[in-house]
């Protein structure tokens, strides 16, 4: 999902909007500092990931930043991840389920209050 949130970060720059881009690559060890320092830089969060919403790794990314960095938040954390139905076989489909640029772009804005 880097590359994605990455592509919607240089449309998002186009329109004045600056984004930051953290990639954790792992969940053990999670880089808590890195995540933490970003949420207290901008005072807002938008976790991307291809699982599935409901209990996916974004999840515990959300859990962390409420847990650990709640004072820092101007807005509510936003996921973008799969639809929580199975994926499909069919690429047309999968594409309909998988976040993408747009849904990203949606997130940061709504986060934004845009």
């Amino acid at each position: 999902m880097v590359h994605l949130c990455l592509q919607a970060a240089k449309e998002l720059s186009k329109s004045g909007v600056e984004v930051e881009v953290v990639d954790p690559r792992t969940l053990v060890p999670l880089d808590e500092e890195t995540i933490l320092s970003s949420v207290a830089k901008t005072g807002r969060v938008v976790v991307v990931y291809e699982g599935h919403k409901r209990g996916g790794v974004g999840a515990e990314i959300a859990a962390l930043v409420a847990e650990k960095g709640f004072q820092y938040l101007k807005a509510p954390i936003l996921r973008v991840a799969a639809e929580d139905v199975p994926i499909p076989f069919s690429p047309v489909l999968e594409k309909a389920v998988l976040p993408d640029v747009e849904r990203i772009i949606q997130a940061v804005e709504k986060v934004l209050g845009a």
